[in-house]
C-alpha cells in the first residue's frame, strides 16, 4: 500500500517537473522496494488513487491520498458524484466504499464509513449528507452523527442517478425514468421531467441549472418547469457555480469535443470560454477559486485568470487519467480518475 502510494506520488512529481510550471507538490520522503505481490498488483492497476488539495489557488498542491485503499479495478466512478467536501470533512468513494478525512487534519488519514449499501455517490443535504447508488436506494447521515440510515423509503424507483436538495428544501431524484420532486421531505413524490433524469444540478438566486441527456437545462420555478439553454446533440457533462453566474461543459456531436461556457445573466445567455484550450472529448470539470477558472483536462489542469480568454497548464496529466476538480470555499481538490462522461 505505502509503496505504490509513494511510487504514484513520485510519478506525479516527475510529470509536474517536466511541465516546467511553478507548482509545488508535497510528497512522502521515504520509499521501499516492491515485493512480488506488489509488483503483480501494480501491473493490474494504472495508479493509486490520487487526491490533491490546494489552499492557494493552485500555486501548490498537497497530496492527501495516504490512507486510501488502492482500487485494483475502478469501474464505479465514471459519471458519478464521488467527492464532497465542506468546512469540516472530506468524503470520497473509493473501491465500493466511502471514506472520510478531516478537512484541517495535519496528517492524511482516512476512515471508512459504515454504510448499508456500496458503490455510493455522494450529495449534500441541509440535514446531512446523502449516499445513494443505482439500485439500493438512498441513505443519509444526519449532521452531528456517525450513523447512516435509509431515507425516502416511499420512493420506489430504481436506477437512481442523482440527488439534489434546493435552498428552499425541495428534493430532486433523477432516475432512468425521469426527474422526481418532493416538497414534504420525501413523503410524496411527483414527476417533473420524463425520460432519463438529470445528472448534476446547481443553484444560484433561485435559478436551477442541470446537466441532462441532451445538454443543459434551466428552471426558475423550483424545478416545476424546465427549458433548454444549451443543446448541441450531446450530453451535458458538468455544471458549476461561479462568481455572478454559472459554468457548464457539454458535448458537441459535430465537433466531437466538449465545450466550456459561462453565463452571467441567470442562464439566459452563454459565452464560450474554451478557445484557448486544446480541443478534447474528455474535459472533466470547471471550477472557480480566487477569481481564477480551473479546468480538469486530459492534458492536465489548466488555469485562466481572465475569465477563460486565455489558459495555461499548471499541472500535467498522469497515466492517461483526468483530474476531476471540486471546491469547498477557497480550498480546491483534484481527484485523479478515469475519463468519460
Amino acid at each position: 500500500m505505502k509503496v505504490i502510494f509513494h511510487l504514484a506520488c513520485l510519478l506525479l512529481f516527475q510529470c509536474i517537473s517536466a511541465c516546467d510550471q511553478k507548482v509545488k507538490l508535497s510528497q512522502p520522503s521515504q520509499s521501499s522496494p516492491l515485493n512480488d505481490s506488489q509488483r503483480t498488483q501494480q501491473r493490474d492497476m494504472s495508479v493509486a488513487v490520487i487526491v490533491l488539495k490546494s489552499t492557494d489557488s493552485g500555486h501548490s498542491w498537497l497530496n492527501i491520498s495516504k490512507g486510501l485503499p488502492i482500487p485494483i479495478k475502478d469501474d464505479y466512478t465514471v459519471g458519478r458524484s464521488v467527492f464532497f467536501a465542506d468546512d469540516n470533512q472530506v468524503y470520497l468513494t473509493v473501491e465500493k466504499g466511502i471514506y472520510h478525512s478531516k478537512q484541517n487534519a495535519k496528517e492524511s488519514f482516512w476512515e471508512k464509513e459504515t454504510l448499508p449499501n456500496s458503490n455510493c455517490s455522494i450529495a449534500a443535504g441541509k440535514a446531512g449528507l446523502y449516499a445513494y447508488n443505482y439500485t439500493d436506494g438512498i441513505s443519509q447521515k444526519l449532521n452531528g452523527t456517525d450513523v447512516w440510515s435509509p431515507i425516502f423509503i416511499n420512493f420506489k424507483e430504481k436506477g437512481i442517478r442523482s440527488v439534489f436538495e434546493t435552498a428552499r428544501g425541495s428534493i430532486f431524484i433523477g432516475t432512468d425514468r425521469g426527474l422526481f420532486k418532493s416538497i414534504d421531505n420525501g413523503k410524496t413524490w411527483k414527476t417533473v421531467l420524463g425520460s432519463v433524469g438529470l445528472g448534476k444540478m446547481v443553484e444560484s438566486n433561485g435559478v436551477l441549472i442541470a446537466t441532462y441527456a441532451e445538454g443543459i437545462l434551466k428552471s426558475t420555478d423550483e424545478g416545476e418547469n424546465w427549458i433548454w439553454v444549451i443543446k448541441e446533440g450531446g450530453v451535458g457533462i458538468d455544471v458549476a457555480n461561479i462568481e455572478g453566474g454559472f459554468a457548464a461543459i457539454t458535448f458537441n456531436t459535430q465537433s466531437k469535443t466538449r465545450r466550456l461556457r459561462t453565463s452571467y445573466d441567470g442562464g439566459k445567455t452563454w459565452q464560450p470560454i474554451d478557445a484557448g484550450l486544446p480541443a478534447s472529448a474528455t474535459i472533466s470539470s470547471i471550477v472557480e477559486v480566487g477569481g481564477n477558472f480551473f479546468c480538469g483536462h486530459p492534458d492536465g489542469i489548466y488555469q485562466s485568470s481572465d475569465k477563460g480568454k486565455t489558459w495555461k497548464r499548471i499541472l500535467c496529466p498522469l497515466d492517461g487519467k483526468v483530474f476531476f476538480l471540486s471546491v469547498s470555499g477557497k480550498v480546491m481538490y483534484a481527484i485523479l480518475r478515469n475519463g468519460g462522461c
